[in-house]
């Protein structure tokens, strides 16, 4: 593409012709010079959500007009000033009106330092405002059991509709009217919990301020670990340990799995266990299910259900093929339910008394936990599921800091050890991957010569691959984000596509990009892959793993060998599957 030159706050450039004034400031913020790099504040762009930023904050001066820098592309020639009074004075303009409507209860909202209006507000001098009049507010939204709507800190942005419509397929939330006098609101009258919504909170994570949140259950994990009566459990998902650094300023990616053990600890949880063991014991049901299926010609293709957004998706939406869903519950459920009946017996602990806490990059688990057919021990398999934000509230009310634990501290026995393959389930691909490890040595009864099933990883929103095992070739597929999961099962309706085994995860990239993940602004969206960098450090951590096969953990195979009998046992399926209904 030709060239063009420009100049930006008088430095000149050479830049792609066609650009826009806003996707040139961007380019200039990958130069190692700092004094090269010019930034453009937005409040309602995010890359591959809202590739146009109306907020009026998105602006600059052009040849010597006021424009916005979204939509105004770049000419050859063009003087660009980024912080002259007039393009200052017209953001504070476009913030006040936005204060008209917008509560500013920083203090006690969930967003608070990890919002974008307030970024920008303490940027332009915005300091004692009054908040809005008691008659303005509108009342909260909680009819969801997973999410808080707060239309008093709505923004008008939209990302939070493009994305549940156009990445999602399931449209929950709509809008009426324009700007800032558009009413945002859930598709059913009767509030979210009733318009479909699956869960997967993606309108949460690219909420810019705090309109949409994750019910807080922080207080009632300090509850419990203030309770003497009760012996708490904690377990922590793969995608955590990828991403919890990023809310104590750590580089995107930067794997924290050993700092999160010691951390835990000092809060006072009596067990400390890595769901990676609950991902491996998922592996040993879930291949044996696969291999079930394809030997006596089940149901194929076989779907996974390790994920709760795409299972209440397929309630919702596809009915007719839940059937092809596994019956494994996921991994943290099966940790649960193993925590309240083999560990308790073998800690001497009333299951009653034990609340199992999990800490997941998903808000569906917190919809999960309440669902029918999950209590394996006659007991909710887990009593409380707090997101990755959650957990860094907890450290930080407790002044605990991740960046002085110890690195390399280990989870307990016998749930703190996993594989390499139970690790990758946060990464899109990763459970496909990991089931093929196991369900490929199964059904050849040889020892795989490479074991990297590299065609299912990566960020494409579906990835199909062939595996021949043993002479025969399988089919399979990966998807991520609903929509893509959409446009694959519509093609196996229609008989487009034949495949034995579908993975789909309901957030786009995996467990990585969860609705529960720490929030980053959309200029570091812009300019980094968030979801590849998380899952890098989780195919590190699998390639530095002593093990990375399931069926090689050997506190697995003494759980089986102890407790389970094999899989697919009358006690597994007891404890470790669970069913579906139509919704």
């Amino acid at each position: 593409m030709e060239n063009i030159t420009i100049k930006i706050n008088g430095r000149e450039y050479s830049m792609k012709k066609g650009i826009t004034i806003l996707a040139a400031s961007f380019e200039t913020q990958k130069s190692a010079q700092e004094y090269k790099r010019h930034s453009i504040p937005t409040l309602y762009y995010l890359k591959g959500v809202m590739d146009i930023d109306e907020s009026g904050v998105c602006v600059v001066e052009a040849d010597g007009n006021i424009v916005n820098a979204s939509t105004t592309r770049i000419k050859d020639g063009m003087e660009i000033m980024t912080d002259t009074p007039a393009v200052i004075q017209a953001r504070k303009d476009a913030l006040a009106k936005i204060l008209e409507r917008h509560n500013k209860s920083c203090l006690y909202c969930m967003r608070s330092t990890s919002c974008e209006l307030q970024e920008l507000l303490h940027e332009y001098g915005f300091t004692d405002e009054p908040e809005l009049p008691r008659e303005k507010l509108e009342m909260l939204d909680t009819s969801s059991k997973v999410l808080v709507r707060d239309n008093n800190k709505c923004i008008r942005c939209k990302r939070c509709i493009n994305v549940c419509a156009k990445m999602q397929a399931v449209s929950a939330i709509a809008a009426t009217g324009e700007g800032l006098d558009a009413v945002i609101a859930p598709s059913s009258p009767k509030g979210l919990a009733a318009a479909s919504c699956v869960n997967c909170g993606q309108c949460v994570a690219v909420c810019p301020t705090g309109a949409l949140t994750e019910i807080d259950q922080t207080e009632e994990v300090k509850k419990a670990l203030a309770d003497p009566e009760k012996y708490v459990v904690v377990q922590v998902a793969p995608a955590v340990r990828a991403a919890l650094g990023e809310d104590f300023e750590f580089p995107i990616g930067v794997d924290v799995e050993g700092r999160i053990a010691e951390a835990l600890r000092r809060l006072g949880f009596d067990k400390v266990f890595d769901t990676k063991f609950g991902a491996d014991l998922t592996i040993m049901e879930e291949s044996h299910e696969l291999i079930e299926r394809i030997q006596k010609d089940g149901v194929l293709p076989m779907i996974t259900s390790c994920c709760p957004g795409w299972v209440k998706y397929a309630e919702h939406f596809y009915p007719d093929m839940l059937d092809n869903i596994s019956t494994c519950k996921s991994p943290h459920q099966m940790e649960g339910a193993i925590v309240k009946s083999f560990i308790a017996a073998n800690e001497g602990v009333h299951k009653e008394n034990i609340v199992m806490v999990s800490v997941m990059p998903c808000t569906a688990k917190k919809f999960e936990i309440i669902r029918e057919d999950e209590c394996g021990a006659g007991v909710p398999d887990v009593d409380i599921s707090i997101t990755t934000n959650e957990l860094a509230k907890l450290l930080k009310d407790a002044e605990i800091q991740l960046e002085a634990m110890n690195p390399n501290s280990k989870f307990d026995d016998p749930m703190g050890r996993g594989s390499g393959a139970g690790v990758i389930f946060g990464a899109s691909g990763g459970v496909m991957e990991a089931a093929l490890r196991t369900a490929a040595e199964k059904i050849s009864g040889e020892k795989l010569a490479s074991f990297e099933f590299t065609d299912v990883r990566g960020m494409n929103g579906i990835k199909e691959a062939s595996v021949n095992i043993a002479g025969t070739v399988y089919k399979v597929a990966a998807a991520s984000g609903l929509a893509n999961a959409n446009a694959l099962l519509t093609k196996i309706k229609s008989g487009e596509a034949d495949y034995q085994f579908i993975e789909i995860m309901a957030c786009p990239g995996g467990c990585v990009n969860g609705g529960g993940q720490p929030h980053q602004p959309a200029a570091v969206h812009a300019l980094n892959n968030v979801p590849a960098l998380r899952a890098q450090a989780l195919y590190r951590n699998d390639a530095a793993s002593e093990i990375r096969k399931s069926h090689e953990n050997p506190d697995i195979r003494e759980l089986y060998s102890k407790f389970l009998g094999s899989p697919g046992s009358k006690r597994a399926h007891e404890l470790l599957h669970t069913s579906y209904k139509v919704r």
